[in-house]
């Protein structure tokens, strides 16, 4: 084995503590399980009486966040440099973050939860049809727009200070406007072993119920093989040994194509069900539960049943929400991975529209699918069974459809596909965190991890089943939900600052719109003209550096430090205004090249052998690139355009509110490096 495979990446003060916490738990739960059964339920009960307001404030406060940002102007900043691109196309993101994000939870819940409602709902008399429209507006709330919000604010917060500004992709950035280079100390440390520990356990509990399903429906194919923890835990270890395999293929290989197999699978099993069962009550229902989901969407996100103070809301929303918070270390920053060069807007509308309708027709095809054989087929067992074990509910529903027995093995295989997804994603995050934000980690340590979860999702299900998984995931929730506040109070003082920043220099200037070229013929000459590579390299090297530098030696002469520097390989000239208390100011000119327009007739297009192409001399500065060409500019037409530029770096730095909360002069030299 290579030295390099050998290397570590860990970062201790956040490793250590991190893996001692773990490791005392799994040891405890593990030498005396009954003990600490009764432990996890007492505080299940303590923090969900105490903290529940604190919770559905939280997600609430998330919710009209995230919508705001989305719907102001700054839904048109990029996550990342302003010429960037998303690297994933829509399928492939989409598929990434739905089997990452709660594909379990869809497969577990669709039938089991709306059942559950009907027979026993939160107010109201069972089992009737007021229960079954209860029923399935409950489950649109657990996993509708509140969800997704949790999800969306915490990779929005890590995507935008990771790509925009070069910081590290970890929840410790996220605080970088209210600290700055505090996050690299014991706060920092902190806040990511909170995120560990949340993670962790969000994947555990997700491991749970996966396994308890797979063992359901193993029982379902064949009878022999019993329903205990034995046959989970075993399923816990095979499984985990598959994930990491596929951790050890990385994001592209492992993860990217896992998902895509998932997202395939799971929208022909649910089509499979949308055919054969009442397809026009589903459609109808959809869109009934739809609108009643959003007319009551206000009064049940702050409802706590304070009049009737019962088990079901910690049963079942703050446990969904608080899972949904444990789990958001991780899928926000798995979502913040696959969402380079994607815009605030598209961003909120990807992660939390999109994967909502699907989750409405998920619940609408298999929900309102058992619900109508209950209602009008008398199918009365079906409630029986899933009251008495949650995880069979889907392998019974099944148990009345055509090819039940092909059905359910796919299902299984399924679960399986989705378990391994998650845990594998889920350690890349986690070694990611326990690295400080190193995504290039060596595959012993991810491996780690997956081990890692498995034990931690052994141990919880021997120390009291269910109920151990959801007092361990609310639990590690509530400090993660203040860290996610205060980012997103930091994220909104960035985006304050930098709204401020393009306000005032538009106001100021139109970025280089408002020219006034020597000669009105040369600028029609650079409007029409689609020069070749070898024209615009030359005018690059020779006008624009020589500009470029007449402002360095003016700029000198006054006592400004500045440079200027020509890369010929890349063919990009560099100005740079040095500014030790701010962030420097960057002018940059680079060669890009495009496709011909097809307007262009022959004559005019550049004399090459490749006349699909031409070459353009953009600017970009330090956010990225401004879209506008000077090639055929004087000299005296570029040092103008320099200093218009250079007029708003300097009309911003004396009109932001107050000090800037962050010097991003180191951070912003990877921007400045992007192709």
């Amino acid at each position: 084995m290579t030295k390099k495979a050998l290397r570590s990446t860990i970062l201790l003060p956040v490793f250590l503590p991190a893996v001692f916490i773990i490791l005392l738990l799994v040891i405890g739960t593990s030498s005396n399980p009954e003990l600490a059964g009764k432990a996890f339920s007492i505080a299940l009960t303590w923090i969900t009486e105490t903290f529940g307001w604190f919770y559905m404030l939280s997600v609430a406060i998330f919710l009209v966040f995230i919508v705001s940002v989305a719907a102001s102007s700054w839904g048109n900043i990029k996550l990342g440099p302003d010429h960037s691109e998303p690297q994933y196309s829509f399928a492939e993101w989409f598929a990434m973050l739905f089997s990452a994000g709660y594909g379990v939870a869809l497969l577990y819940f669709g039938v089991a939860e709306p059942v559950l409602h009907y027979a026993s709902p939160p107010s109201g008399a069972a089992e009737t049809v007021n229960a079954a429209k209860q029923a399935m507006q409950i489950a649109f709330f657990h996993w509708g727009f509140h969800i997704w919000a949790i999800y969306g604010i915490v990779g929005l917060v890590l995507a935008y200070f990771a790509f925009r500004h070069g910081l590290p992709l970890s929840i410790r950035s996220a605080l970088y406007p209210l600290i700055g280079d505090r996050i690299y100390g014991p706060i920092g440390h902190a806040v990511d072993i909170f995120a560990i520990l949340g993670t962790l356990f969000g994947i555990a509990t997700t491991l749970g119920l996966s396994v308890t399903q797979i063992n359901a429906g193993l029982h379902y194919l064949w009878p022999s093989i019993p329903i205990n923890t034995t046959v989970q835990i075993s399923a816990i270890a095979i499984i985990t040994a598959a994930a990491t395999l596929s951790v050890v293929a990385g994001m592209d290989k492992g993860v990217k194509r896992l998902s895509i197999l998932n997202m395939t699978l799971a929208i022909s099993l649910m089509m499979f069900v949308f055919f054969i069962g009442p397809s026009i009550h589903i459609l109808e229902s959809f869109l009934q539960n739809t609108g009643s989901y959003l007319s009551g969407i206000v009064e049940r996100t702050f409802n706590l049943q304070a009049y009737s103070r019962s088990d079901w809301i910690g049963n079942w929303t703050l446990f969904i929400f608080g899972w949904t918070i444990a789990w958001a270390p991780f899928v926000g920053m798995f979502i913040a991975k696959i969402s380079r060069g994607r815009t605030i807007r598209q961003f909120v509308v990807g992660v939390m529209l999109v994967p909502t309708i699907f989750t409405f027709l998920w619940f609408s095809i298999f929900g309102d699918t058992a619900l109508n054989l209950i209602m009008n087929e008398g199918l009365d067992t079906l409630i029986t069974d899933v009251q008495a074990n949650h995880a069979v509910a889907l392998f019974q529903l099944f148990e009345v459809l055509p090819w039940s027995f092909f059905i359910s093995l796919l299902t299984v295989f399924l679960i399986i596909t989705f378990f391994v997804t998650s845990s594998d994603s889920g350690s890349l995050v986690i070694d990611s965190l326990a690295s400080g934000g190193n995504a290039n980690t060596p595959a012993w340590q991810r491996v780690f991890w997956a081990v890692l979860e498995g034990a931690v999702a052994a141990a919880l299900l021997l120390a009291g089943g269910l109920s151990a998984l959801q007092t361990m995931t609310i639990a590690s929730a509530l400090p993660f939900a203040i860290i996610m506040l205060i980012a997103t109070v930091g994220l909104w003082r960035a985006l304050v600052i930098e709204g401020h920043r393009d306000t005032s220099l538009q106001a100021h200037t139109l970025n280089g719109r408002n020219l006034n070229l020597s000669h009105w013929k040369r600028r029609l000459a650079a409007m029409i003209d689609y020069p070749n590579k070898s024209k615009v390299h030359n005018f690059i090297d020779q006008v624009v550096t020589k500009a470029m530098k007449e402002v360095q030696a003016e700029l000198k002469s006054r006592q400004w430090h500045a440079e200027v520097v020509f890369d010929a390989d890349l063919c990009r000239a560099h100005l740079t205004v040095l500014r030790h208390e701010h962030m420097d100011f960057v002018y940059d000119i680079r060669l890009t090249e495009h496709a011909m327009p097809s307007f262009v007739h022959s004559e005019l297009k550049p004399e090459t052998d490749n006349t699909e192409t031409y070459c353009r001399a953009e600017v970009y500065l330090r956010r990225g690139g401004l879209s506008y060409d000077i090639f055929g500019y004087s000299e005296d037409d570029i040092v103008k355009d320099i200093l218009d530029q250079f007029e708003n770096y300097l009309h911003f730095l004396d009109n932001s509110p107050g000090e800037l909360p962050w010097d991003m002069t180191e951070h912003d030299e990877m921007l400045n490096t992007d192709k």
